[in-house]
């Protein structure tokens, strides 16, 4: 498998003379406007742009407390989020009430408090069990060679479509989370973030063998200039992206969040890239781009040392997505079992900050999907939540290019820039002067 070593430009996207009149405009207008209404308003505190956690929780994740025993664990519903806490030694359970044919997979993210030390060893463990004690899965993710504290991911599975007999009975079964590595490397208690998802048994028996042959070759380089587009914080914030160059700004020790549509037979290819800046020295395996499957569960990573000069990493060429991949050996290409939307995490290692300064460093995430779309293999039910393994219509825009994938128009950079709380009439007034201003936009 060859590797790109092309160089790409960077740039922003064009807009004609009019366009950028029409925005100039909008951003007068909604100045003029938030100075006259903010005026009859009562004075609001200030408030300090503070800078943004480590992760974004699900605004909907339930607080469950983790159990030193199997006999009080909380209940864990596949379709739910949850948000618990991780000690830095001993073993920590959760419970499933399972039927006899769906497949589950339990998605654990561990987030170390802000500035904590970690080691290349240090980690998390989960394993699935059933009641009888037969293990289900056991996987085991580590910091690795980005020794920067950062948002890691592991997932449990109980696999009744496999060829095991094991684990197939309905009933309940135990996930184990537990820490790895130096206790004392990182004492503080971790935040936890569990995703449990189904997936329902299919409708007809398909191959129970993944696919032999399928094109390894990396495409051509992309020519698009860059789109801004700031990452999420977390994977339920992940923003949209499809084809395409996509640019943001990232400081030492963040970590950003996109998500990928990806239909049945499509493959993904992605390079983070990250800009020049002044300074001297080296850090290694500083830049780390990982993909994880719609279920959040890791597919694969790579990392790359940052010397000042542009620099890239570039994830090896995956298979397209089929359930037969689940039957492959290597994680990288099991983990494309599913349709649904892929998540791309970059992050940037904190101790970029010590030879670089703090910051903010452009970011280009480049993505290309190739493959042509098949049919589904057909479940049959439904998947807990409801279609996260399939993509659907508006999906399909932000694959083809034609999806916004988020970001704001000219009214809500002035808000978020004058930094007002407390505002309703003026998002009022913004929502209805942002409809008219997009009819209008074409006459000024």
């Amino acid at each position: 498998m060859g590797r790109r070593t092309a160089r790409w430009r960077r740039g922003m996207v064009r807009r004609g003379h009019s366009s950028r009149s029409a925005r100039a405009r909008a951003a007068f207008a909604v100045g003029a406007l938030l100075l006259g209404t903010t005026a009859a308003l009562p004075a609001q505190p200030a408030v300090a742009a503070g800078t943004p956690g480590p992760y974004a929780f699900a605004p909907d994740a339930r607080s469950v407390r983790a159990s030193t025993t199997t006999t009080d664990a909380a209940l864990l519903t596949p379709g739910s989020t949850y948000r618990s806490s991780l000690p830095s030694t001993g073993e920590s359970y959760y419970s499933l009430d399972l039927d006899a044919t769906s497949d589950v997979y339990i998605s654990v993210t561990a987030i170390p408090p802000p500035g904590s030390t970690v080691e290349a060893s240090d980690g998390i463990k989960v394993s699935v069990e059933d009641a009888d004690g037969s293990r289900c899965s056991l996987k085991t993710e580590k910091f690795g060679v980005v020794h920067s504290a950062r948002p890691i991911t592991e997932w449990g599975v109980r696999e009744a479509s496999s060829n095991r007999s094991r684990c197939k009975k309905a009933g309940t079964h135990y996930v184990t989370v537990q820490r790895v590595g130096r206790a004392d490397s990182a004492p503080e208690a971790w935040d936890l973030e569990l995703f449990a998802t189904s997936e329902p048994s299919l409708e007809q028996v398909v191959a129970t063998s993944a696919p032999e042959a399928w094109n390894s070759a990396s495409p051509a380089p992309l020519t698009d200039e860059d789109v801004p587009r700031e990452g999420g914080s977390g994977f339920t914030s992940a923003v949209s992206v499809g084809q395409g160059a996509w640019s943001a700004d990232i400081t030492p020790g963040r970590t950003l969040f996109y998500k990928v549509p990806l239909d049945w037979g499509r493959q993904v290819y992605a390079t983070a890239e990250l800009g020049g800046s002044s300074g001297g020295g080296s850090a290694g395996y500083a830049l780390n781009l990982a993909l994880y499957n719609p279920a959040r569960g890791f597919v694969d990573d790579v990392s790359a040392t940052y010397n000042g000069r542009r620099t890239t990493a570039e994830l090896d060429p995956l298979p397209p997505v089929a359930y037969e991949n689940r039957y492959a050996l290597p994680e990288r290409f099991s983990g494309m079992r599913f349709a649904g939307s892929y998540y791309l995490v970059v992050h940037l290692a904190a101790g970029v900050a010590e030879r670089f300064g703090d910051g903010p460093f452009g970011l280009t995430l480049r993505v290309q999907i190739g493959g042509e779309e098949t049919t589904g293999p057909g479940y049959a039910g439904q998947s807990e939540p409801r279609g996260v393994f399939q993509v659907g219509a508006s999906d399909r825009k932000v694959v083809s290019g034609h999806g916004s994938g988020g970001g704001g128009d000219a009214a809500m950079t002035v808000l978020a820039v004058s930094g007002i709380g407390g505002g309703t009439l003026v998002l009022v007034v913004l929502g209805v002067w942002a409809v008219v201003a997009r009819r209008r936009v074409g006459a000024w």
